[in-house]
């Protein structure tokens, strides 16, 4: 039999009507839940909230994807954590020699370490222990005082190590690790939080960047320079600190952020000294009085007390009294925070500025410069063999480059009573050669001294403004 379209239109519709109204029917006259007053409803659904929150069966959908122990990441941990044991030159009066020791953390399989500067300050000879009790004597290829800081190198390769996380990721609260040798007790561990970030111990003497991790790890004598680390073995921090009345441990330990140390390495290892980026401005927290006088709602921020004059932030167009908020993004609440994140950055950097003027936020773009201010990759170098000598030495700029010295160094101070203040050199005094080899950084100079200990040295080189050339002989120290 022959069916036409319109009698499929017409069979489609009929079941359509049919299947519509069923549906209508059910829930007009059968629907449960049309009898459910509001209170109803509301008892439904806190049974069903009740059991999502506090079911074991629903619980486990929320529980964290990170490791809840420290097992893994102190396995992995442990093998990248040494014992550093640093001699001091031996004392006149009693013939002691000075002993200190302390941690240090791999950070390459071919042998870096970070450790504390105060753990190798004016050190004769540094020891290594790895994990294994092999013991290597180490070589300090840098230091940074300023964020207490120094890193080593070990003649070893196929080591473990640890990477540095990122730090600014960190929240109050974490479950972190430290790891070292409290009391020459190697490769402990100790698991706490993060109690704060940013703190200011005024450990440096105001002479240093210091915006520490805080945490409640316990931390003794000899951790210093170990591994903060978090669950997942990332290094977080380098332990540095306790605020003791007792000198032990009493709840409080003080790490470098990762951030702020990944960065001082990398300084070191391709310029051997920090490039520390400046903005030209001097500043103070925040406190209730200035946030009054500045009319804002909030005590938080960098004020900004004076600007310099053809510096970076000047340049930028910062004035007196903006109240910093961010950099690049980040909130720096305190001076703390903003030295934190500024000490990150180097000479020729730009950062991008979040601030207050009279009430309005803007923001501006500065331009980093150096102690010279001038955007050159450039720093003042205090190396050991330099300091045994007197001298603090560094490169030139693009300019003195340019015009005085194209393969020079540039004797930036001279200690008074040292070996070089006995030859009458001035600072300011560009050194070109050392026993008629020609210099051409810094790096070089330090290399060449290293290699002829307890031998004659003559620096060849001028002064920029006075006429012909001056060399200077000494005998380099064993």
């Amino acid at each position: 039999m022959k069916i036409d379209k319109l009698h499929i239109i017409y069979f489609l519709l009929c079941s359509f009507a049919i299947s519509a109204g069923s549906i209508w029917i059910y829930d007009y006259f059968f629907n449960p839940w049309k009898t459910f007053s509001t209170n109803q409803r509301k008892e439904v659904f806190a049974v069903a909230e009740n059991d999502i929150l506090f079911s074991d069966r629903f619980n486990q959908v929320f529980r964290s994807s990170q490791p809840t122990d420290f097992v893994t990441a102190a396995e992995i941990s442990r093998k990248a954590v040494v014992f550093i044991k640093s001699n001091g030159q031996s004392n006149a009066e009693t013939n002691a020699m000075a002993v200190n020791s302390g941690s240090g953390v791999i950070l390459s399989s071919d042998g870096y370490i970070i450790t504390n500067h105060h753990v190798v300050n004016g050190a004769s000879k540094i020891d290594v222990t790895l994990y294994d009790n092999r013991v290597v004597s180490a070589k300090v290829v840098g230091n940074d005082p300023s964020t207490d800081i120094s890193l080593l190198k070990i003649d070893f390769t196929d080591l473990d190590f640890l990477v540095f996380g990122n730090s600014d990721s960190l929240l109050i609260g974490e479950w972190v690790m430290a790891v070292g040798n409290p009391f020459r007790l190697q490769s402990t561990v100790t698991a706490g939080i993060v109690s704060a970030k940013a703190r200011n111990i005024n450990l440096l003497e105001n002479q240093g960047i210091e915006s520490f991790i805080q945490t409640d790890a316990a931390v003794n004598p000899g951790n210093s320079g170990g591994a903060l680390i978090n669950t997942r073995g990332d290094l977080m921090g380098i332990c540095t600190a306790i605020q003791s009345n007792s000198g032990k441990y009493e709840g409080f330990s003080f790490a470098i952020p990762a951030n702020l140390a990944k960065k001082v390495v990398a300084d070191i290892r391709e310029f051997g000294v920090v490039q520390r980026g400046w903005l030209g401005i001097e500043i103070e927290n925040m406190d209730n009085h200035l946030a009054k006088s500045l009319k804002l709602n909030e005590v938080t921020g960098v004020y900004v007390a004076s600007v310099f004059k053809d510096g970076g932030a000047y340049d930028a167009g910062l004035k007196n009294d903006d109240v910093i908020r961010s950099v690049n993004n980040v909130k720096t609440n305190n001076t703390a925070e903003f030295m934190e994140q500024l000490a990150q950055f180097r000479p020729g950097d730009q950062v991008s500025l979040l601030f207050y003027r009279e009430g309005k936020l803007l923001n501006i773009n500065a331009t980093l410069r150096n102690q010279l201010n001038s955007t050159d990759l450039i720093g003042i170098r205090d190396d050991a063999i330099l300091k045994a000598i007197g001298l603090e030495l560094r490169d030139a700029d693009k300019y003195e480059k340019a015009v005085f010295a194209p393969q020079g160094v540039i004797v930036v101070s001279i200690k008074n009573g040292s070996i070089i203040n006995m030859t009458k050199m001035e600072p300011g005094y560009i050194i070109t050669k050392i026993n008629n080899r020609e210099v051409t950084s810094v790096n070089m100079l330090v290399k060449i001294l290293s290699e002829n200990a307890g031998k004659s040295i003559v620096f060849d080189g001028f002064y920029p403004k006075i006429p012909g050339e001056y060399p200077y002989t000494f005998v380099l120290p064993k």
